[in-house]
């Protein structure tokens, strides 16, 4: 089972298009800044695609709508 799940993820962010851009733009954050908002134990995935899905399923990111 893949974790999060979609459906937790969908109630956090409003379309799976704008969860995919989120996410795919805070991967590439993680690579290039090497930051995280969480400890490295703390993640379950060890890949940064992962992490950021983590990382809004525990609302560590936020969507500001202009």
């Amino acid at each position: 089972m893949i974790y999060p799940s979609i459906d937790k993820l969908l109630t956090k962010v409003g379309s799976k298009y704008l969860l995919v851009n989120l996410v795919s733009k805070r991967s590439k954050e993680m690579k290039e800044t090497e930051h995280y908002q969480m400890k490295e134990n703390e993640y379950k995935s060890k890949k940064n695609i992962g992490r950021a899905l983590e990382e809004v399923n525990k609302d560590l990111i936020h969507i500001i709508n202009n």
